[in-house]
């Protein structure tokens, strides 16, 4: 989230929610905050484990709770939670960064540089004495200059 900015939900959606399968499962009608841009379709926290009773494990990615006939148990891999949290990282950076670069471009003026001026690159000199080198035998014209008091490693 940027500094000073708020952020404020769209409106809310009921939706019936199902884990399981068709042996043993548990639907529950949740409440979701319709957002702008992110890289969850739908974040599952404490209301959500309250209604259905849950009881996430996040050392293992794994949520339990009960169903009608028995233990309901819904997991994840660690590549996958990873790879979540990459996409998650960057659509965050790419949020950002859109809001910022047009702020920082009002902040920062343009300068024209004055091609009439003289700049440190044409009064440019070495420091120390140089020797120019051939670099290709059969071209004598390519050469470069490399300074003479080297050490020699």
């Amino acid at each position: 989230m940027i500094l000073g900015v708020q952020v404020y939900p769209l409106g809310q959606v009921n939706l019936p929610v199902t884990f399981g399968d068709r042996a043993n499962f548990r639907s529950e009608v949740l409440t979701f905050e319709v957002d702008f841009l992110g890289s969850y379709h739908a974040i599952l926290g404490w209301p959500c484990y309250a209604k259905f009773m849950a009881v996430p494990n996040y050392t293992y990615l794994k949520l339990k709770m009960m169903g009608l006939n028995g233990v309901i148990t819904v997991g994840s891999t660690f590549s996958h939670a990873y790879t979540c949290d990459r996409n998650h990282y960057e659509l965050a950076t790419v949020v950002i960064n859109s809001s910022e670069l047009p702020r920082l471009g009002e902040l920062l003026t343009l300068a024209v540089p004055d091609c009439n001026k003289s700049t440190s690159l044409t009064t440019f000199r070495p420091l120390e004495e140089t020797k120019a080198v051939g670099i290709d035998p059969t071209d004598p014209t390519k050469m470069v200059r490399i300074g003479t008091q080297l050490p020699a490693k």
